[in-house]
C-alpha cells in the first residue's frame, strides 16, 4: 500500500514538472465546419492520465458562458466536436480564432487550460453592400480622370480566403482603380476615362466583380448604374431600401399601402425633392397606385386581384430640385392576400350545333372548361346542367366537361333548347356562375305532309271560266326548310260521273275515260285548285281525284287527299223535242221539232164526235239540265181562249177539251210551248196539226201509221201519233199487242241468257260501271231539295245486300189549282218523260233478277215511253 502511494506521488510530481515546463496550457487546432464527432485531440493522454483514470477522476469541461461546440469523451478522454463550428460566428474577422477552455480534474482537484484554435476555410463569397449601385455623373463638366469612390465587397473569411481582387466589365468610358491602403483594405475608384454625353448614352450599366483568394475562389458582383446628369453632389436617401407590405385583394380604392421617407443633406432648392413611382413589376400595373409627391404616402388607385398578380414591386424615386437634379431610390414589395372574390368561370371551348333530331344518345354537343381563379377551397368548383334533360354533363378531366345528349330529340316538339351550365365554388359565402347555351335542333325529314282534311268537297258551277280558282288545298308539314316545303300535284287516277247527255254516249261507248288532270290543275306551291276548262254538268257531274303533297326532303315523303268536285247545274239548255216514231214524213217533221227551240209541225188525227178527255197526241221533250232546270211544263199558246183541245201541264198529252163537232173545222193548228223551271226559264215550241176525220178514216190512218212503225222494227211510242177513238181501236190494238208480245219475249230471252252466263261465271267477277257511288242532282239552290232519295238493294242468293243502285223519285211541290186533276198531278210515266236521269248508275252485283234488271235498264236510258 505504501508503495502504491509513493508511485502515485511520483507521477503527480512528474506531471507538474512537465506542465510547468510547457507553460501550463494544451493547444489544439480544428478547421471550421468540422463534422460532429471529429476528434480534436487526446486530452487525457496529453494531460498524462492513464487509461481509465480520466473517467475515474471525472475529466470534464467547465462552461464559460458560451457554447464551445466541443466536449470531452468520458470513456476515452478525447476532445470531440459536438456541434457545428463556424469561425465567422465565433470570432468574426479576428485572427487567429482561439477558444480558451477549462478542464476540471477531481481527486485531487485540478484545473487545466486548453486553447482550441478554429482555422478558416473558404466558405463565404465576397458580398457587396448592394446588388446595384446608382451613380450620377454630370455630363461634360466632369473631366476625364475624375475619380468616384466605390464601396468594396466584404468577405467574412480571413487570410488568403479574404484577399479580394476586383474587375470591371469592359467600357470605353470607365476604368477601375484599386489601391491598397493596408494589407487587408483596398480602396476602389471608378475613373472616368472619357467625357460623358447624356444625349448619346443617358445611363451606363457596368458590373463590378470581386474575387477572393480561396481555393476554389468565390465571386460576388454589383451592378453599377451610372446616370449622366448635371452637377448635384447629394442625392436624397431613403431610410429603407426595401419596404415590404401585405394587403388583401379586396382593399378598397384609397387604402393606404405604405409611407416611404427620404432625406437630402443638401440645402436650399437642392434639398427639396418629390416622390414618384418610376416603374412597377409586372409592367403596366403602375396605374393601380398613386403616391403623394410631398408626403410619400402610397395609396390604392385601382383594384387588386390576387388571381392576376400576387406580388407587386414598385420602384420609388425621390428627386431633388437641384441643378442637375439628383435622386434616391427604394423599392416597395406589396404581397396580395387572397379572398373569395372570383366566381367560377364557364367557357365553351367547342360547340357542335345544330344537333340533328335523330342524333343518338351520348352525342357530344359541347366541350366546356370550368375554372376558378381563386385558390384552395375558394377555387374548388362543382358543376351541373339545368334543366336536367335532355342534356347532361360528363367530366372528362380536371376542369373539363362534355355536354352530351341523354334523351331523344324531336324538333317538331322543341326546335331549340336554352341550356344553362351552372357552377359553384367552395368558398364562404359560395359564389356561383352560369353559362347559357342555345342548342338548335336541325330537322330531318321524318314527317310526311298532312292535309287539313282527308276529303275535300268542292262545289263548282258549270260553264265556269277556264283558269277559275275552285278551291285552295293546304297540307301541313311540321318539318322545316326543304323538308317542310310542300309541292302539290294532281294524281291522274280520278274518274268522272257524266250527265244526261253523256249517258247516251256512254251507253253507246261514247265518252270514255279522261284523266282528272284534263279538267283541273293544282298550283305546285300554293295548292290552289284551278279549272283548266269550262265544266259542263251535262258531261260531268262528279269528279273524284286525289291531290298529292310531296315534300322536298331526302327521301321525299308524301300525303294524299281526296277531292270530290261536284258540278252544279246551270240552266244552259233549252228543252228539246224528241223525234216521233212513225212515217217518214212524220219522222222528218219530228226531226225538225227536235232541233231545239225551233218550231216543227207534228201531225195527229182525231175522229168527229170524240168525247171530252180523249188523248189525241202526246208532246215529248227532254231537257239536258237537271232538277228544276229540267222540270218541264207544257202550255197551249195558240189558239187562245176556249178551244176544242187542251194540253197536260206536266204530261204533254193533248186531249179533247169537249166533244168535237163539225163546227171545229177540218183541221186545228195548235202551238204548244215547252218551258223549264230554271232562272231564267228556257223554252221550245211545237206546232201540232190535228186533222178532224170521220171515225173510219181515222182508224185507217192509225193503222197505216202502225204498219209503218212495225216494218221499221221501232219499239217506241209515238210522240206525235194520234190516238184515235173507239171506231179504229180494234186495228190499233192488234198492232200494239204484237209489239208488246215481241218486246216481252225479247226481254225474257235476254234474262235467260244473262242468268246462264252468271251461273258459269266466277263468283269474284263484278259487273260494274265507271263512276262514283253518289249522284247529286244540282240546281240553282244546291241539291234537289224537292226530291226524295230511295235506295234499292239488290241481293243475290249467297251474297250481302248491295245499295249501289240509287233511284231518285221526284217529289214536286203542290201544283197550282186547276180544273183537271190530270193536269195538276203528273203521272209516273210523264215524269219519266220529262225528268233528266244521270248518264249511268253505278252498280256491283254478280247477278240481277229479271225484274231488277228491267228497272236498271229503264233508269239508264233517258228516252221517254
Amino acid at each position: 500500500m505504501g508503495e502504491r502511494c509513493c508511485a502515485a506521488l511520483v507521477r503527480v510530481l512528474v506531471l507538474q514538472a512537465a506542465w510547468a515546463l510547457s507553460g501550463g496550457q494544451v493547444r489544439y487546432s480544428v478547421p471550421e465546419e468540422a463534422k460532429a464527432g471529429t476528434v480534436v485531440g487526446r486530452l487525457a493522454q496529453d494531460l498524462g492520465l492513464e487509461a481509465g483514470e480520466a473517467e475515474a477522476r471525472r475529466l470534464r469541461l467547465v462552461a464559460q458562458g458560451r457554447r464551445a461546440s466541443v466536449e470531452v469523451s468520458g470513456a476515452s478522454g478525447a476532445l470531440l466536436v459536438s456541434s457545428r463550428l463556424d469561425r465567422e460566428e465565433l470570432c468574426g474577422k479576428s485572427a487567429p480564432c482561439a477558444l480558451c477552455l477549462e478542464v476540471l480534474l477531481e481527486r485531487p482537484l485540478r484545473v487545466f487550460h486548453v486553447q482550441l484554435e478554429v482555422t478558416d476555410i473558404n466558405d463565404n463569397a465576397p458580398v457587396f453592400p448592394a446588388a446595384r449601385k446608382n451613380l450620377s455623373i454630370a455630363e461634360f463638366t466632369t473631366l476625364p480622370g475624375s475619380r468616384f469612390p466605390l464601396e468594396g465587397a466584404s468577405d467574412a473569411d480571413i487570410g488568403a480566403n479574404a484577399q479580394l481582387s476586383y474587375t470591371l466589365s469592359p467600357s470605353e468610358y470607365f476604368t477601375l482603380d484599386v489601391k491598397s491602403s493596408d494589407e487587408n483594405r483596398k480602396s476602389l475608384f471608378l475613373v472616368l476615362s472619357k467625357s460623358l454625353d447624356r444625349e448619346t448614352i443617358p445611363v451606363h450599366r457596368l458590373v463590378l466583380t470581386a474575387t477572393d483568394g480561396g481555393r476554389p475562389s468565390l465571386t460576388g458582383t454589383m451592378e453599377l448604374v451610372i446616370s449622366v446628369e448635371d452637377a448635384n453632389d447629394n442625392a436624397p436617401q431613403f431610410n429603407q431600401s426595401v419596404y415590404k407590405v401585405q394587403i388583401p385583394e379586396n382593399a378598397t380604392e384609397g387604402t393606404l399601402v405604405v409611407r416611404v421617407n427620404a432625406t437630402d443633406p443638401d440645402e436650399g432648392s437642392n434639398k427639396e425633392f418629390s416622390y414618384s413611382i418610376l416603374s412597377s413589376t409586372p409592367i403596366g400595373n403602375k396605374e393601380l397606385f398613386t403616391i403623394d409627391t410631398k408626403t410619400g404616402e402610397i395609396r390604392l388607385k385601382g383594384c387588386l386581384d390576387f388571381e392576376d398578380v400576387r406580388l407587386h414591386e414598385l420602384q420609388i424615386e425621390a428627386r431633388d430640385k437641384g441643378t442637375p437634379a439628383l435622386s434616391g431610390h427604394c423599392s416597395v414589395e406589396l404581397k396580395v392576400l387572397d379572398v373569395n372574390d372570383n366566381a367560377p368561370e364557364v367557357w365553351v371551348t367547342s360547340l357542335s350545333v345544330p344537333v340533328a333530331e335523330d342524333a343518338s344518345l351520348g352525342t357530344v354537343v359541347a366541350l366546356l372548361s370550368v375554372s376558378d381563379r381563386d385558390s384552395g377551397e375558394n377555387g374548388r368548383v362543382r358543376c351541373w346542367v339545368w334543366p336536367a334533360s335532355p342534356f347532361g354533363l360528363e367530366a372528362t378531366f380536371l376542369g373539363s366537361y362534355s355536354l352530351v345528349l341523354r334523351e331523344a330529340l324531336d324538333r317538331e316538339r322543341v326546335s331549340e333548347y336554352e341550356v344553362e351550365v351552372r357552377a359553384e365554388d367552395g368558398g364562404a359565402p359560395a359564389l356561383r356562375a352560369r353559362r347559357g347555351l342555345r342548342v338548335p335542333v336541325s330537322d330531318v325529314n321524318d314527317n310526311a305532309p298532312l292535309f287539313a282534311q282527308a276529303v275535300y268537297t268542292v262545289l263548282a258551277r258549270e260553264n265556269n271560266a277556264a283558269g277559275a280558282e275552285l278551291a285552295r288545298l293546304w297540307a301541313r308539314d311540321p318539318d322545316e326548310a326543304a323538308n317542310g316545303r310542300v309541292s302539290y300535284s294532281v294524281w291522274d287516277g280520278g274518274l268522272g260521273v257524266g250527265g244526261a247527255a253523256g249517258s247516251s254516249s256512254s251507253s253507246s261507248g261514247g265518252m270514255g275515260w279522261r284523266p282528272a288532270s284534263s279538267y283541273v290543275s293544282v298550283d305546285a306551291e300554293s295548292g290552289r285548285l284551278w279549272a283548266l276548262q269550262p265544266l259542263d254538268y251535262e258531261e260531268l257531274q262528279v269528279l273524284q281525284f286525289e291531290v298529292r303533297a310531296v315534300d322536298a326532303g331526302e327521301p321525299a315523303l308524301s300525303g294524299n287527299a281526296t277531292v270530290q268536285l261536284f258540278v252544279l247545274d246551270e240552266n244552259d239548255n233549252a228543252p228539246a223535242l224528241l223525234p216521233a216514231a212513225g212515217s217518214a214524213a212524220e219522222a222528218e217533221a219530228a226531226a225538225l221539232a227536235g232541233a231545239g227551240s225551233e218550231s216543227g209541225t207534228l201531225w195527229a188525227w182525231a175522229a168527229w164526235g170524240a168525247p171530252a178527255g180523249q188523248v189525241v197526241a202526246k208532246i215529248r221533250a227532254v231537257d239536258a239540265d237537271s232538277g228544276y232546270n229540267a222540270w218541264l211544263r207544257y202550255e197551249l199558246c195558240e189558239p187562245r181562249g176556249k178551244g176544242p183541245f187542251r194540253v197536260g201541264l206536266y204530261s204533254g198529252e193533248v186531249s179533247t177539251a169537249r166533244a168535237l163537232d163539225e163546227a171545229d173545222g177540218p183541221r186545228q193548228r195548235l202551238l204548244i210551248v215547252v218551258r223549264d223551271h230554271g232562272e231564267p226559264a228556257r223554252s221550245a215550241t211545237a206546232t201540232l196539226s190535228v186533222s178532224l176525220l170521220e171515225a173510219a178514216e181515222a182508224a185507217l190512218a192509225a193503222g197505216s201509221s202502225a204498219a209503218s212503225s212495225s216494218s221499221s222494227s221501232a219499239v217506241s211510242r209515238s210522240a206525235a201519233g194520234a190516238e184515235v177513238g173507239p171506231g179504229a181501236a180494234s186495228a190499233a190494238t192488234n198492232v200494239w199487242l204484237v209489239v208488246a208480245i215481241c218486246a216481252v219475249s225479247s226481254l225474257f230471252l235476254l234474262a235467260v241468257v244473262l242468268y246462264g252466263a252468271s251461273r258459269w261465271a266466277p263468283r269474284a267477277a263484278v259487273l260494274s260501271g265507271p263512276g262514283p257511288t253518289t249522284l247529286v242532282c244540282a240546281s240553282e239552290v244546291g241539291s234537289w231539295s224537292y226530291s226524295q232519295r230511295h235506295s234499292r238493294s239488290l241481293c243475290v242468293a249467297d251474297g250481302a245486300a248491295k245499295s249501289d243502285l240509287m233511284v231518285f223519285s221526284p217529289n214536286f211541290p203542290p201544283p197550282p189549282p186547276g180544273p183537271a186533276a190530270k193536269d195538276t198531278q203528273p203521272e209516273p210515266s210523264a215524269l219519266l218523260d220529262t225528268v233528266s236521269f244521270p248518264s249511268f248508275i253505278p252498280f256491283s252485283a254478280p247477278f240481277y233478277p229479271p225484274s231488277d234488271l228491267m228497272l236498271l235498264l229503264a233508269g239508264s236510258f233517258p228516252a221517254a215511253y
